[in-house]
């Protein structure tokens, strides 16, 4: 019985932890024939930032315009 509880116990820790992961900041690498290569990053309220400032516009939006004027992003 003890070591079903601590089975279920790391199964629980483990589960929180990779939800907190999934709330944090995720980046990606952009670049066009006219600038240096620059990040742009989702942060948590779905916004876009570059260069640490929030952008206003949602990240995929703001990823799709980049990508519509010519630049390449991934990760």
């Amino acid at each position: 019985m003890k070591k079903i509880s601590i089975l279920i116990a790391i199964a629980c820790s483990l589960s929180i932890i990779s939800c907190k992961k999934d709330e944090g900041i995720s980046c990606t690498t952009c670049s066009s024939p006219e600038t240096a290569s620059f990040q742009v990053c989702k942060e948590r309220n779905g916004n876009a930032s570059v260069g640490g400032q929030d952008t206003g516009t949602l990240y995929d939006v703001y990823i799709t315009g980049l990508e519509a004027a010519g630049a390449s992003c991934g990760n």
